[in-house]
């Protein structure tokens, strides 16, 4: 149960409620101790001196010549009894078989079963409408038949007056503490969550554009995770904002080109005296033009897909037979247009050696990729047609599964493999007209589903060797056997 309710939450407020509810709830409990404390402190002393009362009087019961118990008080000892102002002080003497001798005929007297010979007993009782404290004390006395009890009762002003006073002694520095100890837990929360509002006006003096961690060493331990998660959120953010710029600065600088053209093939169109096959010509570049940029900005959307997609959410069962299938079906017009053999080799799909948890859309981009490079590198004349194979190989038991495109195209030097992977590179010489995107796709969603891309001759040895790029998964049994 919290005191002090707020419409918004502090860190402050929560921490302050649960420190002061408790002490301002043990504090009454507090005080009713003290009270039951005081009251047993108080007590002790004239509880010892009534038993000393109580023992003093036992002395003066003796046997009479007639063998019956008398109580004669000398002067001295009954002084002694009325000797405090304070409280008045009774006695009862009574004899074995309960009849009175002397003192107080009303005194109540006690439960007898509780009562042992020679062992005093102390009780609160009532005489005349007043509280008293009681000790009784049952008297065995030689040469009689039975024992004598004698009683001491007195009343308890003396008994309160010292207990108010030890709650005074005790209470009254309570009063000056509390507020005191609300104080210093106040400027102790006050100094522990300075460090978060240093934190906070760190935060807040940063340029929209420093996305730089926050230190983790200026911040208490137990916020080291929280900060820990933003500099991962901050780290992610620039990433996600570095793959934005360079998106904007790779279509600025791929558009520029056919734009150019575009430009240049529009105003030779609209020259004067232009004629008709040389407008027919303009019109062919300009066509030519814009289908160079429309794949361009397809590719560049691609990559930008590639690189912001969210792999862990978007992941499910995959098959990568069909995907290559598809893949290949969809090349099947370009590949007879360019007279070149296209084929797929592998098991058929539904197997569960080529099955797999990805994102489908970007592993049929992959395929896609690599059958469309495949195609554009390689020639194909009458003496020598150019052939083009897409191959999956998986084994279940082995963990094995890869994909292959391989061709018989005059294939990549070894010293340029290692740079095909990387944007806009493209291997000079080659007179095939390419954005420079298509391996970058690749290399980039084979990253996102922890495979490798490997580059080698597909038939070492001859000339031209060509070219077979394998994406081997080497996670592939743990994704495929994945529920």
């Amino acid at each position: 149960m919290k005191l002090f309710q707020r419409t918004q939450r502090s860190l402050f407020g929560e921490i302050l409620d649960w420190m002061l509810t408790p002490l301002l709830l043990l504090w009454p409990i507090s005080l009713a101790l003290t009270w039951l404390v005081a009251q047993n402190l108080a007590n002790k002393p004239f509880d010892r001196a009534l038993i000393d009362n109580a023992q003093v009087l036992a002395q003066y019961v003796q046997i009479g010549a007639d063998h019956r118990l008398h109580f004669a008080l000398p002067q001295p000892a009954s002084e002694l009894l009325r000797a405090d102002e304070a409280d008045n002080v009774y006695y009862q003497v009574l004899g074995a078989q309960g009849e009175f001798l002397s003192g107080a005929r009303a005194l109540p007297a006690p439960p007898e079963a509780s009562l042992r010979p020679g062992e005093p007993q102390l009780r609160d009782a009532e005489y005349r409408g007043l509280p008293v404290r009681v000790a009784a004390l049952r008297v065995p006395v030689e040469g009689a038949s039975g024992s004598a009890l004698v009683q001491v009762a007195e009343t308890r002003d003396k008994r309160s007056v010292l207990a108010a006073e030890i709650i005074k002694g005790v209470m009254l520095p309570q009063f000056a503490i509390l507020p005191l100890a609300v104080l210093l837990v106040w400027l102790a929360l006050v100094r522990g969550i300075r460090p978060l509002s240093e934190l906070e006006r760190r935060i807040r003096k940063r340029r929209p554009d420093d996305l730089s961690p926050l230190d983790e060493g200026a911040v208490p331990q137990e916020v080291g995770p929280l900060v820990d998660s933003v500099n991962d959120l901050l780290t992610r953010l620039k990433d996600s904002i570095a793959i934005q710029k360079r998106f904007l600065a790779d279509a600025a600088h791929q558009l520029k080109t056919p734009l150019a053209g575009l430009r240049m093939q529009a105003d030779l169109a609209q020259r004067p005296g232009a004629s008709e096959a040389e407008l027919k010509q303009s019109l062919q570049q300009i066509g030519r033009a814009s289908m160079r940029a429309t794949h361009t900005v397809n590719q560049l959307l691609s990559l930008a897909r590639a690189e912001g997609s969210n792999a862990e959410l978007a992941r499910q069962a995959c098959d990568l037979a069909r995907i290559t299938q598809e893949a290949v079906r969809e090349a099947v017009p370009r590949a007879l247009e360019r007279r070149i053999d296209l084929g797929y080799d592998g098991p058929e799909p539904g197997q569960r050696a080529v099955q797999l948890r990805g994102n489908p859309t970007l592993l049929h981009e992959m395929a896609r990729n690599l059958v469309d490079n495949a195609l554009k590198y390689t020639p194909s004349s009458a003496e020598r047609a150019g052939v083009v194979t897409a191959r999956v190989r998986g084994d279940y038991a082995q963990g094995t599964l890869t994909l292959q495109v391989e061709d018989n195209g005059p294939g990549i030097a070894p010293a340029e493999r290692a740079h095909v992977l990387q944007p806009f590179y493209r291997v000079l010489g080659n007179g095939v007209d390419g954005s420079g995107l298509g391996l970058p796709i690749v290399e980039e969603i084979a990253r996102q589903h922890q495979a490798s891309v490997g580059i080698e001759d597909a038939h070492p040895g001859e000339q031209p060797p060509g070219t077979r790029f394998t994406v081997r998964f080497a996670s592939a049994l743990e994704l495929s056997r994945h529920p």
